[in-house]
């Protein structure tokens, strides 16, 4: 006779109840030249290769961000900044998706060590428009050097293809509100 052991039931239970959260239903799966099986471990690699990759891509910044003593959502600031010079508190805080308190110690600092300048808004005065001072826009363009030339690489490796397949996947992985953002907010890439 087998001794009753509860410890395995409830690890079985925990083990099903993950398991049942990471399955997919096929039918829901659009196959691309081979047909795509995506079992429980296809997708922890998934989730897996996007840590490391996240931890890989922002390594070189992060390093550039301690000589100032400066941490990732000063990262942040400063490149949306950049992306949209003028851009409002309230926009920003959109984008960030942080609180009004975060945001107002990230600014600070950033005003403090002369990256960001802002302005009354001309209209409506109680707006305060965001600005990279020239510390701020050469800071800028250092931090996205580095992570641009490691997305230019892979890019190059991938090829077209799996350049557009990519930018599908990390679609997919945002909510529709974040989708509907960039769509108000990012410049549309043109062919010149």
């Amino acid at each position: 006779m087998v001794p009753f052991r509860p410890f395995y039931g409830i690890l079985t239970c925990k083990f099903l109840y993950h398991l049942k959260s990471l399955l997919v239903n096929m039918a829901d799966i659009k196959p691309i030249g081979k047909a795509l099986f995506l079992r429980e471990e296809e997708l922890r690699r998934g989730i897996e290769m996007m840590f490391f990759s996240y931890r890989d891509f922002t390594s070189e910044a992060d390093a550039i961000l301690a000589e100032q003593d400066m941490g990732r959502a000063h990262h942040r600031a400063i490149y949306f900044i950049g992306r949209h010079p003028g851009i409002t508190v309230s926009d920003l805080l959109g984008i960030l998706n942080i609180t009004k308190q975060s945001l107002s110690r990230v600014l600070s600092g950033l005003m403090k060590n002369g990256f960001v300048r802002q302005k009354i808004g001309v209209t409506d005065r109680r707006q305060r428009l965001l600005h990279l001072t020239e510390s701020g826009v050469e800071l800028e363009a250092r931090l996205t050097t580095v992570q641009g030339r490691r997305f230019a690489a892979a890019y190059r490796e991938a090829g077209a293809e799996a350049v557009d397949g990519f930018q599908q996947v990390l679609r997919g992985l945002m909510d529709q509100d974040t989708l509907d953002q960039m769509k108000s907010q990012v410049l549309p890439v043109t062919d010149t």
